[in-house]
């Protein structure tokens, strides 16, 4: 599990992990979509949720699905979801995702929830996303693009545009770290990532109906910024900020 390439403290790095309002917002979309995508029958699966840092989302998902698994590098993350989360049907392991220790076909569904830019191995982590599903089981995906304006982690905008030297540099001057740790792809990287998988596009049906998907804080219904999405989504997909898709095995 060591690996001097991770962020081993996130949570304690990144103030939203512990913003229980938003991390469960975040939550109620992911089991909308999942929700959508089932009929609403999600009592009889079972769901690993990667990167589940303090466990909010895992604790949500958990009243709706029959079990789940919270699974994170970050142990001090995991001891407080351990600590706070207390559901039978719900547990949370130290784990890493390019090495799940899991059998093949565990799951039927597995949640990556903005989590591809943070790992040193990508195509290992979605390997095992692939091993550990049951055959027609299907993977969450939340993907920041590059080409987004405002980075979504310094909140800086063009950073992830920057070749790596310079975004350093960039984040030093504007006070909001040390380094640039992230990785972030573009729309045909995170094509190549996910390749093998049926891809199931949630992104427009969201935009389109925010309320119904639980995802008002990307837009708001009848507004500006909604327009602009789907006419974004639309015309210039390639430089949509997010893609939130269904990886069917």
């Amino acid at each position: 599990m060591a690996n001097d390439k991770y962020q081993y403290d996130y949570s304690a790095i990144e103030p939203e992990m512990s913003d229980s309002s938003k991390r469960e917002q975040k939550g109620r979309k992911i089991l909308s979509v999942l929700s959508d995508h089932y009929g609403g029958a999600l009592g009889g699966l079972e769901l690993l949720d990667i990167g589940c840092s303090m466990g909010f989302i895992a604790n949500l998902l958990a009243s709706e699905f029959g079990k789940v698994v919270g699974a994170d590098i970050d142990i001090r993350a995991v001891e407080h979801a351990k600590a706070s989360f207390k559901a039978g049907n719900l547990a949370f392991v130290a784990q890493d995702g390019i090495g799940l220790e899991f059998a093949d076909a565990s799951f039927d569904v597995v949640v990556c929830n903005h989590v591809y830019e943070h790992v040193p191995d990508r195509a290992k982590l979605f390997s095992e996303i692939r091993r550990v599903l049951k055959p027609g089981g299907v993977c969450y995906l939340a993907a920041a693009n590059r080409l987004g304006f405002l980075e979504p982690h310094h909140r800086l905008p063009l950073l992830s545009w920057l070749p790596k030297p310079l975004a350093h540099v960039y984040v030093r001057l504007a006070g909001t770290g040390d380094s640039y740790y992230e990785t972030l792809l573009t729309l045909g990287g995170i094509r190549d990532m996910v390749r093998g998988f049926e891809v199931v596009d949630y992104t427009r049906k969201i935009l389109r109906d925010p309320v119904g998907f639980s995802a008002t804080e990307m837009v708001a219904p009848g507004s500006f910024a909604q327009a602009a999405a789907l006419f974004v989504f639309n015309y210039l997909y390639w430089l949509m900020p997010t893609y939130i898709w269904l990886l069917k095995k």
